[in-house]
């Protein structure tokens, strides 16, 4: 990912509309994962649809602080295909 916030939005501002996956740190040794689709980006936040099948709400939203301090990573559904 890149470096800096404003890179890292730029960036999600071109993939807006793909599937991807969010693995979140939720615990000391819990990690949570999470499909869905990359719905909006704004100034400080960006919003993912869940898949209803296996989510209990439909939404959800992180910081691209988030990623930056790698408290979540993101991989989209096309760069898992393609390696």
């Amino acid at each position: 990912m890149p470096i800096t916030i404003a890179s890292i939005k730029q960036q999600l501002d071109s993939k807006i509309g793909e599937n991807l996956t969010v693995v979140a740190q939720a615990g000391r040794k819990k990690v949570t994962r999470r499909k869905g689709t990359l719905k909006e980006t704004y100034p400080a936040i960006f919003v993912v649809d869940l898949d209803q099948d296996e989510n209990a709400f439909e939404r959800v939203s992180y910081s691209y602080a988030d990623l930056l301090t790698k408290s979540i990573q993101i991989t989209f559904d096309d760069e898992v295909k393609a390696s």
